[in-house]
C-alpha cells in the first residue's frame, strides 16, 4: 500500500531545470524523495508557473521501463488520488520533467539511484555525475 508523504514546506524544495523554453519552474520536495524496492523513484513535484501558482503532485518513476505514474494531487491542503495508470516518458512530450527527472537525475542510463542521498546530491549539483560525465 502506498503511503503519501506529507504535503511539501517552501524550505525543503529543491529546483531542477527542464528546458530553457520553459516557463515554468520546477521542484522537488527533498522529504518526499524514496527508492522502493520495486525499482521506482517517487517524489513531490512542484509546478510553479510565472505568476506564483503552483500545482503539486506526488508521482513515480520506473527507471527500466521508462514510465511514470501520477498518484496524487494536492488539493485543499491535502492529498486527492489520482488514479493514473503507468505512462510512457516521451521526449519530445510538452511534460518534459519527466524526462528531465528521469534521465539527468533519478535514472542515469535507465537505471535507478541507490539512495536518496544520491537522488539529492544529483538534484543539488544540477544532474547526476554519471549523466554529467557522458553529456
Amino acid at each position: 500500500e502506498l503511503r503519501l508523504p506529507p504535503l511539501p514546506k517552501g524550505e525543503g524544495l529543491i529546483e531542477f531545470p527542464v528546458s530553457a523554453a520553459a516557463s515554468f519552474r520546477f521542484f522537488i520536495d527533498a522529504a518526499s524523495l524514496s527508492v522502493g524496492s520495486d525499482g521506482v523513484v517517487r517524489y513531490t513535484l512542484v509546478a510553479r508557473s510565472p505568476t506564483g501558482a503552483e500545482n503539486t503532485s506526488y508521482e513515480g518513476i520506473r527507471c527500466v521501463s521508462g514510465s511514470y505514474r501520477i498518484y496524487a494531487y494536492a488539493q485543499s491542503g491535502g492529498w486527492s488520488a489520482a488514479n493514473a495508470d503507468w505512462k510512457p516518458i516521451e521526449p519530445k512530450s510538452v511534460q518534459r520533467w519527466h524526462q528531465a527527472l528521469r534521465r539527468e537525475y533519478f535514472c542515469p542510463f535507465h537505471v535507478p539511484i541507490s539512495s536518496v542521498a544520491e537522488g539529492l546530491d544529483a538534484l543539488r549539483q544540477g544532474g547526476h555525475p554519471d549523466y554529467k560525465q557522458k553529456y
